[in-house]
Protein backbone atom coordinates (compact mmCIF):
# COMPACT_ATOMS: atom_id res chain seq x y z
CA UNK A 1 0.00 0.00 0.00
CA UNK A 2 1.29 3.46 -0.68
CA UNK A 3 -0.15 6.71 -0.29
CA UNK A 4 -0.23 9.40 -2.98
CA UNK A 5 0.32 13.08 -2.45
CA UNK A 6 -0.96 15.77 -4.51
CA UNK A 7 -0.81 19.22 -4.64
CA UNK A 8 -4.58 21.06 -3.74
CA UNK A 9 -3.92 23.67 -1.67
CA UNK A 10 -3.43 26.34 -4.51
CA UNK A 11 -6.32 24.67 -6.01
CA UNK A 12 -8.23 25.81 -2.75
CA UNK A 13 -6.92 29.11 -2.53
CA UNK A 14 -8.06 30.21 -6.17
CA UNK A 15 -11.24 28.81 -6.15
CA UNK A 16 -12.36 29.92 -2.20
CA UNK A 17 -14.61 33.20 -2.59
CA UNK A 18 -15.61 31.83 -6.21
CA UNK A 19 -18.92 31.05 -7.85
CA UNK A 20 -17.91 27.20 -7.56
CA UNK A 21 -21.65 25.97 -7.39
CA UNK A 22 -20.78 22.16 -8.61
CA UNK A 23 -22.96 19.46 -7.62
CA UNK A 24 -19.93 17.46 -6.61
CA UNK A 25 -18.21 20.70 -4.72
CA UNK A 26 -18.32 18.90 -1.52
CA UNK A 27 -15.78 15.72 -2.66
CA UNK A 28 -12.67 15.92 -1.54
CA UNK A 29 -9.03 16.06 -2.38
CA UNK A 30 -7.47 14.56 0.39
CA UNK A 31 -4.79 12.13 -0.30
CA UNK A 32 -5.99 8.34 -1.31
CA UNK A 33 -5.15 5.38 -0.59
CA UNK A 34 -4.13 3.73 -4.09
CA UNK A 35 -4.10 0.57 -4.94
CA UNK A 36 -0.57 -1.20 -6.56
CA UNK A 37 -2.49 -2.54 -8.98
CA UNK A 38 -3.14 0.50 -10.86
CA UNK A 39 -0.66 0.31 -14.41
CA UNK A 40 1.03 3.42 -13.15
CA UNK A 41 4.34 4.04 -11.76
CA UNK A 42 3.96 7.88 -10.87
CA UNK A 43 0.53 9.37 -9.32
CA UNK A 44 -0.10 10.38 -12.48
CA UNK A 45 -1.12 8.00 -15.25
CA UNK A 46 1.83 7.42 -17.28
CA UNK A 47 1.78 9.10 -21.39
CA UNK A 48 -1.14 11.64 -20.36
CA UNK A 49 -1.27 14.99 -22.53
CA UNK A 50 -4.13 16.37 -19.68
CA UNK A 51 -3.82 14.32 -16.43
CA UNK A 52 -0.53 15.39 -15.76
CA UNK A 53 0.85 17.78 -13.17
CA UNK A 54 0.88 20.81 -15.40
CA UNK A 55 -2.83 20.85 -16.75
CA UNK A 56 -4.95 18.47 -13.92
CA UNK A 57 -5.72 20.99 -11.35
CA UNK A 58 -3.91 24.06 -11.98
CA UNK A 59 -5.28 24.93 -15.61
CA UNK A 60 -6.44 28.55 -16.77
CA UNK A 61 -7.89 27.98 -20.08
CA UNK A 62 -10.16 25.26 -18.43
CA UNK A 63 -11.06 27.92 -15.36
CA UNK A 64 -11.60 30.51 -17.93
CA UNK A 65 -15.12 28.17 -19.31
CA UNK A 66 -15.55 26.70 -15.90
CA UNK A 67 -16.60 29.99 -15.15
CA UNK A 68 -18.51 30.63 -17.67
CA UNK A 69 -22.26 30.47 -16.95
CA UNK A 70 -24.20 27.81 -18.96
CA UNK A 71 -27.23 28.94 -20.88
CA UNK A 72 -30.51 27.05 -19.53
CA UNK A 73 -32.45 26.01 -23.09
CA UNK A 74 -36.13 25.21 -22.56
CA UNK A 75 -37.83 22.62 -25.15
CA UNK A 76 -40.46 26.18 -26.37
CA UNK A 77 -37.28 27.50 -26.95
CA UNK A 78 -35.89 24.33 -29.07
CA UNK A 79 -39.24 24.35 -30.86
CA UNK A 80 -40.03 28.40 -31.71
CA UNK A 81 -36.20 28.15 -33.06
CA UNK A 82 -36.09 25.27 -35.58
CA UNK A 83 -40.12 26.74 -36.66
CA UNK A 84 -38.61 28.42 -39.94
CA UNK A 85 -35.25 28.32 -40.47
CA UNK A 86 -33.27 31.10 -42.16
CA UNK A 87 -29.27 31.90 -43.07
CA UNK A 88 -28.80 34.27 -40.39
CA UNK A 89 -30.52 31.65 -37.72
CA UNK A 90 -28.12 28.78 -38.63
CA UNK A 91 -25.11 31.00 -38.53
CA UNK A 92 -26.35 32.10 -35.11
CA UNK A 93 -27.07 28.20 -33.96
CA UNK A 94 -23.67 27.21 -34.76
CA UNK A 95 -22.01 29.90 -33.29
CA UNK A 96 -24.48 29.25 -29.63
CA UNK A 97 -23.54 25.69 -29.78
CA UNK A 98 -19.57 26.35 -30.56
CA UNK A 99 -19.07 28.35 -27.30
CA UNK A 100 -22.55 26.40 -25.03
CA UNK A 101 -20.54 22.87 -25.70
CA UNK A 102 -17.43 23.67 -24.03
CA UNK A 103 -19.13 25.35 -21.34
CA UNK A 104 -20.49 22.64 -20.73
CA UNK A 105 -17.80 20.15 -20.42
CA UNK A 106 -15.63 22.32 -18.42
CA UNK A 107 -18.11 21.80 -16.09
CA UNK A 108 -18.41 17.93 -16.14
CA UNK A 109 -14.20 17.89 -16.39
CA UNK A 110 -13.81 20.15 -13.09
CA UNK A 111 -16.42 17.69 -11.11
CA UNK A 112 -14.28 14.76 -12.28
CA UNK A 113 -11.04 16.87 -11.27
CA UNK A 114 -13.18 17.00 -7.86
CA UNK A 115 -13.25 13.51 -7.75
CA UNK A 116 -10.96 11.32 -5.25
CA UNK A 117 -7.77 11.42 -6.98
CA UNK A 118 -7.38 7.93 -7.16
CA UNK A 119 -10.60 7.35 -8.77
CA UNK A 120 -8.77 9.48 -11.87
CA UNK A 121 -6.28 7.63 -12.15
CA UNK A 122 -8.51 4.17 -12.91
CA UNK A 123 -7.74 3.61 -16.36
CA UNK A 124 -11.44 3.51 -17.15
CA UNK A 125 -12.12 6.98 -15.36
CA UNK A 126 -9.24 8.50 -17.06
CA UNK A 127 -10.35 7.52 -20.70
CA UNK A 128 -13.30 9.48 -19.50
CA UNK A 129 -11.42 12.59 -18.81
CA UNK A 130 -9.14 12.55 -22.03
CA UNK A 131 -12.12 11.60 -24.27
CA UNK A 132 -13.81 14.85 -22.46
CA UNK A 133 -11.24 17.28 -22.65
CA UNK A 134 -10.22 16.79 -26.27
CA UNK A 135 -13.81 17.01 -27.32
CA UNK A 136 -13.71 20.79 -24.88
CA UNK A 137 -10.44 21.38 -26.72
CA UNK A 138 -11.38 21.11 -29.99
CA UNK A 139 -14.79 23.16 -29.59
CA UNK A 140 -12.62 25.97 -28.21
CA UNK A 141 -10.67 26.18 -30.58
CA UNK A 142 -13.10 26.07 -33.48
CA UNK A 143 -12.95 29.80 -35.09
CA UNK A 144 -16.26 32.14 -35.12
CA UNK A 145 -18.56 30.51 -37.69
CA UNK A 146 -19.56 33.36 -40.58
CA UNK A 147 -21.01 31.16 -43.37
CA UNK A 148 -22.86 27.97 -44.25
CA UNK A 149 -19.65 26.12 -45.45
CA UNK A 150 -18.02 27.00 -41.77
CA UNK A 151 -21.19 25.54 -40.67
CA UNK A 152 -20.81 22.17 -42.69
CA UNK A 153 -16.87 22.24 -41.21
CA UNK A 154 -18.76 22.29 -37.58
CA UNK A 155 -21.49 19.77 -38.31
CA UNK A 156 -18.84 17.19 -38.88
CA UNK A 157 -16.84 18.04 -36.15
CA UNK A 158 -19.81 17.56 -33.95
CA UNK A 159 -20.82 14.09 -35.80
CA UNK A 160 -17.27 13.12 -35.47
CA UNK A 161 -17.31 13.85 -31.99
CA UNK A 162 -20.33 12.12 -31.31
CA UNK A 163 -19.06 9.17 -32.53
CA UNK A 164 -15.88 9.49 -30.59
CA UNK A 165 -17.80 9.13 -27.17
CA UNK A 166 -19.64 5.50 -27.92
CA UNK A 167 -18.29 4.56 -25.28
CA UNK A 168 -17.85 6.74 -22.59
CA UNK A 169 -21.11 5.20 -20.77
CA UNK A 170 -19.50 1.40 -20.42
CA UNK A 171 -15.92 3.10 -19.92
CA UNK A 172 -17.94 5.13 -16.84
CA UNK A 173 -19.69 2.10 -15.33
CA UNK A 174 -16.63 -0.38 -15.56
CA UNK A 175 -14.54 2.25 -14.17
CA UNK A 176 -16.87 2.87 -11.35
CA UNK A 177 -17.23 -0.54 -10.28
CA UNK A 178 -13.72 -1.05 -10.08
CA UNK A 179 -13.17 1.67 -8.14
CA UNK A 180 -16.63 1.05 -5.55
CA UNK A 181 -15.17 -2.51 -5.50
CA UNK A 182 -11.56 -1.25 -4.54
CA UNK A 183 -13.87 1.21 -1.99
CA UNK A 184 -12.30 4.58 -3.56
CA UNK A 185 -15.44 5.72 -3.85
CA UNK A 186 -18.91 4.84 -1.85
CA UNK A 187 -21.47 3.83 -3.70
CA UNK A 188 -24.28 6.25 -3.19
CA UNK A 189 -21.05 8.83 -4.42
CA UNK A 190 -20.61 6.78 -7.36
CA UNK A 191 -24.40 6.93 -8.01
CA UNK A 192 -24.54 10.71 -7.91
CA UNK A 193 -21.81 11.05 -10.34
CA UNK A 194 -23.09 8.77 -13.04
CA UNK A 195 -26.41 10.53 -12.68
CA UNK A 196 -25.29 13.73 -13.10
CA UNK A 197 -23.04 12.56 -16.13
CA UNK A 198 -25.98 11.12 -17.58
CA UNK A 199 -28.12 13.87 -17.32
CA UNK A 200 -25.51 16.49 -18.65
CA UNK A 201 -25.03 14.14 -21.37
CA UNK A 202 -28.53 14.24 -22.40
CA UNK A 203 -28.72 18.11 -22.57
CA UNK A 204 -25.19 18.09 -24.64
CA UNK A 205 -26.11 15.63 -27.02
CA UNK A 206 -30.05 17.05 -27.82
CA UNK A 207 -28.19 20.42 -28.17
CA UNK A 208 -26.00 18.91 -30.97
CA UNK A 209 -28.14 16.54 -32.38
CA UNK A 210 -30.58 19.23 -33.26
CA UNK A 211 -28.62 21.64 -34.55
CA UNK A 212 -27.00 19.04 -37.09
CA UNK A 213 -30.69 17.98 -37.71
CA UNK A 214 -32.03 21.81 -38.34
CA UNK A 215 -28.55 22.55 -40.79
CA UNK A 216 -29.63 18.97 -42.65
CA UNK A 217 -32.83 20.40 -42.92
CA UNK A 218 -31.91 24.21 -44.38
CA UNK A 219 -29.52 22.38 -46.76
CA UNK A 220 -32.09 20.87 -48.09
CA UNK A 221 -34.69 23.49 -48.65
CA UNK A 222 -30.92 25.43 -50.32
CA UNK A 223 -31.04 22.53 -52.98
CA UNK A 224 -34.60 23.10 -53.64
CA UNK A 225 -33.66 26.70 -54.56
CA UNK A 226 -35.63 28.49 -51.12
CA UNK A 227 -33.36 30.29 -48.72
CA UNK A 228 -35.63 29.72 -45.72
CA UNK A 229 -37.51 26.32 -44.35
CA UNK A 230 -41.26 25.66 -44.43
CA UNK A 231 -42.65 26.68 -41.04
CA UNK A 232 -43.51 23.74 -38.92
CA UNK A 233 -46.71 22.85 -37.29
CA UNK A 234 -47.69 24.02 -34.15
CA UNK A 235 -47.16 20.94 -31.66
CA UNK A 236 -43.66 21.05 -32.96
CA UNK A 237 -40.72 20.89 -30.14
CA UNK A 238 -37.68 19.67 -31.71
CA UNK A 239 -36.33 17.90 -34.84
CA UNK A 240 -34.59 14.90 -31.95
CA UNK A 241 -38.63 14.69 -30.73
CA UNK A 242 -41.03 12.24 -32.54
CA UNK A 243 -44.71 11.47 -32.48
CA UNK A 244 -45.08 8.37 -30.24
CA UNK A 245 -47.25 5.67 -29.69
CA UNK A 246 -46.96 3.95 -26.35
CA UNK A 247 -48.79 0.88 -28.08
CA UNK A 248 -45.78 0.82 -31.15
CA UNK A 249 -43.60 1.09 -28.21
CA UNK A 250 -44.50 -1.66 -26.10
CA UNK A 251 -45.30 -3.87 -29.03
CA UNK A 252 -41.72 -3.50 -30.43
CA UNK A 253 -39.68 -3.94 -26.85
CA UNK A 254 -41.98 -6.89 -26.82
CA UNK A 255 -40.71 -8.43 -29.62
CA UNK A 256 -37.04 -7.92 -28.18
CA UNK A 257 -37.54 -8.59 -24.91
CA UNK A 258 -38.71 -12.01 -25.54
CA UNK A 259 -36.35 -12.73 -27.98
CA UNK A 260 -33.75 -12.21 -25.64
CA UNK A 261 -35.46 -13.87 -22.53
CA UNK A 262 -35.90 -17.24 -25.28
CA UNK A 263 -32.01 -16.74 -26.20
CA UNK A 264 -30.65 -16.42 -22.44
CA UNK A 265 -33.18 -19.27 -20.71
CA UNK A 266 -32.31 -22.05 -23.31
CA UNK A 267 -28.81 -21.68 -22.70
CA UNK A 268 -29.15 -21.00 -18.84
CA UNK A 269 -31.52 -24.27 -18.54
CA UNK A 270 -29.86 -26.26 -21.75
CA UNK A 271 -33.23 -26.14 -23.69
CA UNK A 272 -34.31 -25.58 -26.96
CA UNK A 273 -36.04 -22.46 -27.85
CA UNK A 274 -38.91 -24.01 -29.88
CA UNK A 275 -39.57 -25.68 -26.16
CA UNK A 276 -39.71 -22.80 -24.37
CA UNK A 277 -43.08 -21.00 -23.96
CA UNK A 278 -43.54 -17.55 -23.56
CA UNK A 279 -46.44 -15.05 -21.66
CA UNK A 280 -48.75 -13.09 -23.59
CA UNK A 281 -48.53 -9.77 -23.44
CA UNK A 282 -51.83 -8.42 -22.32
CA UNK A 283 -52.12 -4.09 -23.16
CA UNK A 284 -54.90 -2.84 -21.52
CA UNK A 285 -56.43 0.59 -22.20
CA UNK A 286 -56.49 2.88 -24.96
CA UNK A 287 -53.18 4.01 -27.44
CA UNK A 288 -51.80 7.27 -25.56
CA UNK A 289 -49.67 9.57 -28.31
CA UNK A 290 -46.92 12.11 -27.41
CA UNK A 291 -43.73 13.67 -28.70
CA UNK A 292 -40.92 12.50 -27.01
CA UNK A 293 -37.55 10.98 -27.95
CA UNK A 294 -38.46 7.33 -29.56
CA UNK A 295 -35.32 5.91 -28.71
CA UNK A 296 -35.11 6.76 -24.96
CA UNK A 297 -38.93 5.43 -24.79
CA UNK A 298 -38.23 2.09 -26.93
CA UNK A 299 -34.99 1.59 -24.50
CA UNK A 300 -36.76 2.25 -20.79
CA UNK A 301 -40.02 -0.07 -22.05
CA UNK A 302 -37.18 -2.88 -23.85
CA UNK A 303 -35.36 -3.08 -20.19
CA UNK A 304 -38.72 -3.34 -17.97
CA UNK A 305 -39.84 -5.85 -20.42
CA UNK A 306 -36.61 -8.12 -20.71
CA UNK A 307 -36.85 -8.46 -16.28
CA UNK A 308 -40.40 -9.26 -16.95
CA UNK A 309 -40.14 -11.56 -19.63
CA UNK A 310 -37.24 -13.43 -18.22
CA UNK A 311 -38.51 -13.69 -14.40
CA UNK A 312 -41.93 -15.04 -16.02
CA UNK A 313 -40.50 -17.76 -18.16
CA UNK A 314 -37.73 -19.21 -16.06
CA UNK A 315 -39.90 -19.25 -12.87
CA UNK A 316 -42.69 -21.10 -14.89
CA UNK A 317 -40.28 -23.42 -16.12
CA UNK A 318 -38.68 -24.50 -12.58
CA UNK A 319 -42.08 -24.71 -11.36
CA UNK A 320 -42.99 -27.13 -13.41
CA UNK A 321 -46.48 -26.51 -13.57
CA UNK A 322 -46.38 -27.12 -17.56
CA UNK A 323 -49.32 -24.66 -19.67
CA UNK A 324 -48.80 -21.58 -20.69
CA UNK A 325 -46.83 -19.24 -18.05
CA UNK A 326 -48.79 -16.33 -16.51
CA UNK A 327 -49.92 -13.09 -18.70
CA UNK A 328 -48.06 -9.90 -18.54
CA UNK A 329 -50.46 -6.98 -17.93
CA UNK A 330 -49.69 -3.55 -19.39
CA UNK A 331 -51.60 -0.70 -18.43
CA UNK A 332 -51.99 2.71 -20.43
CA UNK A 333 -53.40 5.35 -18.44
CA UNK A 334 -53.97 8.99 -20.51
CA UNK A 335 -53.90 11.94 -18.56
CA UNK A 336 -53.65 16.02 -20.06
CA UNK A 337 -50.43 16.41 -18.62
CA UNK A 338 -48.76 12.75 -18.44
CA UNK A 339 -48.91 8.94 -19.45
CA UNK A 340 -49.15 6.65 -16.73
CA UNK A 341 -48.10 2.96 -18.05
CA UNK A 342 -47.68 0.03 -15.38
CA UNK A 343 -46.11 -3.69 -16.35
CA UNK A 344 -47.12 -6.36 -14.13
CA UNK A 345 -45.24 -9.62 -13.90
CA UNK A 346 -45.70 -12.72 -11.67
CA UNK A 347 -41.84 -13.39 -12.15
CA UNK A 348 -41.54 -13.93 -8.13
CA UNK A 349 -40.72 -10.61 -7.62
CA UNK A 350 -37.43 -8.98 -6.71
CA UNK A 351 -35.42 -11.05 -4.04
CA UNK A 352 -34.97 -9.12 -1.24
CA UNK A 353 -30.81 -8.91 -1.45
CA UNK A 354 -31.05 -7.39 -4.51
CA UNK A 355 -33.70 -4.64 -3.76
CA UNK A 356 -31.32 -2.19 -1.95
CA UNK A 357 -29.47 -2.22 -5.09
CA UNK A 358 -31.69 -2.31 -8.07
CA UNK A 359 -31.49 1.35 -9.09
CA UNK A 360 -27.31 1.53 -7.97
CA UNK A 361 -24.92 1.62 -10.66
CA UNK A 362 -22.35 0.09 -8.07
CA UNK A 363 -24.60 -3.28 -7.78
CA UNK A 364 -23.37 -4.13 -4.61
CA UNK A 365 -22.92 -8.12 -4.48
CA UNK A 366 -23.39 -8.45 -8.07
CA UNK A 367 -20.59 -6.01 -8.66
CA UNK A 368 -18.32 -8.65 -9.65
CA UNK A 369 -20.21 -10.34 -12.32
CA UNK A 370 -21.36 -6.90 -14.13
CA UNK A 371 -17.73 -5.84 -14.06
CA UNK A 372 -16.68 -8.76 -16.03
CA UNK A 373 -19.58 -8.26 -18.47
CA UNK A 374 -18.82 -4.78 -19.15
CA UNK A 375 -15.32 -5.97 -19.92
CA UNK A 376 -16.42 -8.36 -22.68
CA UNK A 377 -18.38 -5.79 -24.49
CA UNK A 378 -15.89 -2.31 -24.02
CA UNK A 379 -17.41 -1.17 -27.91
CA UNK A 380 -20.74 -0.97 -26.57
CA UNK A 381 -22.25 2.06 -27.36
CA UNK A 382 -22.99 4.58 -24.58
CA UNK A 383 -26.60 5.79 -24.20
CA UNK A 384 -29.80 5.46 -26.06
CA UNK A 385 -29.74 8.95 -28.72
CA UNK A 386 -26.29 9.07 -30.10
CA UNK A 387 -25.64 8.76 -33.59
CA UNK A 388 -24.66 5.04 -35.55
CA UNK A 389 -21.03 3.66 -35.97
CA UNK A 390 -20.79 5.01 -38.51
CA UNK A 391 -20.20 8.47 -37.75
CA UNK A 392 -22.12 9.68 -41.12
CA UNK A 393 -23.21 13.67 -40.97
CA UNK A 394 -26.83 12.67 -42.42
CA UNK A 395 -28.95 13.23 -39.66
CA UNK A 396 -31.00 10.15 -40.34
CA UNK A 397 -27.92 8.36 -39.32
CA UNK A 398 -26.86 10.59 -36.67
CA UNK A 399 -30.46 10.58 -34.89
CA UNK A 400 -32.38 7.96 -36.24
CA UNK A 401 -35.60 6.43 -35.14
CA UNK A 402 -34.26 3.02 -37.09
CA UNK A 403 -33.61 0.50 -34.72
CA UNK A 404 -30.54 -1.35 -37.23
CA UNK A 405 -29.36 2.43 -36.96
CA UNK A 406 -29.23 3.74 -33.69
CA UNK A 407 -26.88 3.06 -30.71
CA UNK A 408 -29.30 2.38 -28.79
CA UNK A 409 -30.46 -0.48 -30.66
CA UNK A 410 -26.71 -1.67 -30.19
CA UNK A 411 -27.12 -1.34 -26.44
CA UNK A 412 -30.77 -2.83 -26.53
CA UNK A 413 -29.48 -6.07 -29.00
CA UNK A 414 -26.16 -6.91 -27.34
CA UNK A 415 -25.64 -10.50 -26.92
CA UNK A 416 -28.51 -12.61 -24.77
CA UNK A 417 -26.08 -13.87 -22.04
CA UNK A 418 -24.57 -10.09 -21.50
CA UNK A 419 -26.53 -9.02 -18.49
CA UNK A 420 -25.32 -5.33 -17.63
CA UNK A 421 -27.73 -4.74 -14.87
CA UNK A 422 -27.88 -0.92 -15.75
CA UNK A 423 -31.27 -0.93 -17.39
CA UNK A 424 -33.37 0.14 -14.97
CA UNK A 425 -30.71 2.60 -12.97
CA UNK A 426 -30.05 4.47 -16.73
CA UNK A 427 -33.88 3.93 -17.49
CA UNK A 428 -34.50 6.21 -14.22
CA UNK A 429 -31.88 8.98 -15.19
CA UNK A 430 -33.63 9.43 -18.55
CA UNK A 431 -37.24 8.91 -17.30
CA UNK A 432 -36.33 11.98 -14.91
CA UNK A 433 -34.64 13.85 -16.81
CA UNK A 434 -38.06 14.13 -18.78
CA UNK A 435 -39.69 15.13 -15.96
CA UNK A 436 -41.20 11.60 -15.46
CA UNK A 437 -41.16 8.82 -12.85
CA UNK A 438 -40.01 5.10 -12.51
CA UNK A 439 -40.95 2.90 -9.42
CA UNK A 440 -40.85 -0.39 -8.77
CA UNK A 441 -42.97 -2.69 -6.51
CA UNK A 442 -42.09 -6.07 -5.70
CA UNK A 443 -43.69 -8.80 -3.75
CA UNK A 444 -41.51 -11.55 -3.19
CA UNK A 445 -42.91 -15.01 -4.07
CA UNK A 446 -45.45 -13.59 -6.56
CA UNK A 447 -44.25 -10.67 -8.85
CA UNK A 448 -42.86 -7.41 -9.59
CA UNK A 449 -45.21 -3.91 -10.70
CA UNK A 450 -43.27 -1.33 -12.97
CA UNK A 451 -44.85 2.29 -12.51
CA UNK A 452 -43.69 4.59 -16.02
CA UNK A 453 -44.92 7.95 -15.69
CA UNK A 454 -44.11 9.88 -18.77
CA UNK A 455 -44.63 13.65 -18.94
CA UNK A 456 -46.40 15.23 -22.02
CA UNK A 457 -43.47 17.43 -23.23
CA UNK A 458 -45.47 19.54 -25.72
CA UNK A 459 -47.34 20.69 -22.01
CA UNK A 460 -43.85 21.21 -20.41
CA UNK A 461 -41.77 22.73 -23.34
CA UNK A 462 -42.46 26.78 -21.34
CA UNK A 463 -40.43 25.25 -17.86
CA UNK A 464 -38.43 22.24 -18.74
CA UNK A 465 -34.85 23.21 -19.69
CA UNK A 466 -31.98 21.62 -20.63
CA UNK A 467 -29.78 23.12 -17.82
CA UNK A 468 -28.74 19.70 -16.67
CA UNK A 469 -25.34 21.31 -16.70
Amino acid sequence: MMRIKHRPARLLQRTSGSRYNSQLASLSFEPETVRHEYPFTSAYPVGSKVINEQHFYQNDILFNWYHKSPHPVSLRQLAFFGRKLTEEKMIGSANFVRTELPTRLAHRIRDLQCLPFSVMRNEHMSQVYELYYQAFNQFRRFPAIKTLEDNDKFCKLVSDLLLDHLTIIPSLVTGGIECAMDQLIEPKRLDDVMSLMLRSRISRRVIAEQHISLSQSFNESLAQGRRETAEKASDYIGEVFLQCSAKDCIRTASAQAETFAVQVISKELYMSPADIVVPEVVVQGEDAKFPYMDSHLKYIMGEILRNAFYATIRRHIVSGKGGNPPPILVSISNTPSDVRIRFSDQGGGVPKEVQPHIWSFAKGPEATSRLDMFKRIPKLAGVPHEVDFAGNLDTKRVISTDTHESSLARFSNRPPNVKLGIGLPMSKVYVEYWDGSLDLTSLEGHGTDVALRISRLGNQNEKLQLDRV
